[in-house]
């Protein structure tokens, strides 16, 4: 069984930037299809930026648009953990954070689009972009 366990959420300022981390146990997350998710209350959850399996044959990274060259998903394999670094951050990032891994042969954009199918999630960290 994979646990997963986000830290490094808080309060910012807008323009301000944020890592977030994702410590895997259990099993190795190399072998997993990550993706970082966040929700704000009352709408629905938004896959953010998704990541193929370090093992994968073709190795792709989906960042959603809303994100796209503020946001950058990473991987420590020494440290068994993923981290997503926040740059730019508007008010509107405003959300709880969870990392989630999918098994299998996945296409990062699906994973992030239909998370219905997912494994594991963590339990998630609130992040929080003042102005």
């Amino acid at each position: 069984q994979l646990q997963l366990v986000e830290s490094g959420g808080g309060s910012v300022q807008v323009g301000g930037s944020l890592r977030l981390s994702c410590v895997a146990s259990g099993r190795g997350v190399n072998n997993y299809n990550i993706g970082w998710f966040r929700q704000v209350p009352g709408k629905e959850r938004e896959g953010i930026a998704c990541t193929t399996s370090i093992t994968s044959r073709k190795r792709a990274t989906y960042y959603a648009t809303s994100v796209q060259g503020r946001f950058v998903i990473s991987r420590d394999t020494a440290k068994n953990a993923v981290y997503l670094q926040m740059d730019s951050l508007k008010f509107e990032d405003t959300a709880v954070y969870s990392c989630a891994a999918l098994e299998g042969i996945a296409q990062p954009e699906a994973m992030c689009d239909f998370p219905e199918g997912i494994d594991y999630w963590g339990k998630g960290v609130l992040v929080t972009v003042s102005q």
